[in-house]
């Protein structure tokens, strides 16, 4: 949804000589706004130390594998309605590389963005690119952690975030419950809400849904809430060879809204 081309890696990155990184560059179309910079693995198998943190953390090696394109989708929307996170504390939850939240520090006057994801790993990432973008991200606070999604590790956030970003996040069901807690644990009080972009999955996301109704949250979903990108899944339905396997149920992402 961003145009993105693939750079040399800047001077002042931070490459980890252990595996094959590559940097990517994101154009962001608004006025004002410098470009991104995103640095992301691209190892084509998996590690015996990525199947070693997934047990000792209990997490899975998503954030690791791609940039998924419920987050380019959910970078875009933050970015069109970059007004929504002015004067704002938001929280981006299993962001992978981080781009959504970096869009939100760099086309928005957020007070804070904080870029988690339960992988420590993909944390060290995020670092980097925090670090490779602090220009483009001027006078918003931007920091990223480590957080799983169980009370012990949000407790100390508990009522801070005006709104909370997300997307794909809905797929392992036994997340569900610890997902829809740490939603509900990091909203403040007052007008606050959670915006998760997710594809249907199947029978995932109206499990979730259900899980979220459990919490005593409400949520709001919606299909068609941007034109371009009604535009381009109409394209692919169609069979536009840029997506050949595309399939609405597991690649486009509802607009899901969470409140309490």
């Amino acid at each position: 949804m961003i145009p993105f081309h693939l750079v040399d890696q800047p001077s002042v990155a931070d490459v980890d000589e252990k595996f094959n990184d590559a940097c990517f560059c994101y154009t962001l179309p608004v006025e004002g706004v410098p470009k991104l910079y995103l640095m992301q693995r691209v190892d084509v198998g998996a590690r015996l130390e990525d199947f070693e943190v997934c047990n000792r953390y209990d997490i899975d090696n998503t954030g690791l594998v791609c940039q998924w394109p419920s987050e380019d989708v959910l970078a875009y929307f933050c970015m069109m309605h970059a007004d929504m996170f002015r004067s704002k504390r938001v929280i981006e939850l299993g962001s992978g590389y981080g781009l959504a939240g970096l869009v939100v520090g760099a086309a928005s006057d957020a007070l804070e963005v904080v870029i988690t994801d339960g992988n420590p790993q993909v944390v060290d990432y995020i670092q980097r690119n925090i670090h490779l973008n602090s220009k483009a991200i001027g006078g918003t606070k931007m920091s990223c952690m480590t957080l799983h999604w169980n009370q012990e590790y949000a407790s100390s956030l508990t009522g801070t975030f005006d709104v909370i970003i997300a997307s794909d996040c809905t797929f392992f069901k036994e997340f569900h419950k610890g997902l829809a807690q740490t939603v509900k644990l990091l909203l403040k009080e007052g007008p606050s809400e959670a915006l998760f972009f997710c594809p249907n999955r199947g029978d995932t996301l109206d499990k979730f849904l259900k899980v979220v109704e459990e919490c005593g949250m409400h949520f709001n979903v919606t299909e068609n809430y941007d034109p371009e990108v009604w535009k381009r899944h109409g394209g692919f339905m169609n069979g536009d060879p840029a997506w050949p396997n595309y399939a609405k149920d597991h690649c486009y992402p509802l607009l899901v809204r969470l409140t309490l």
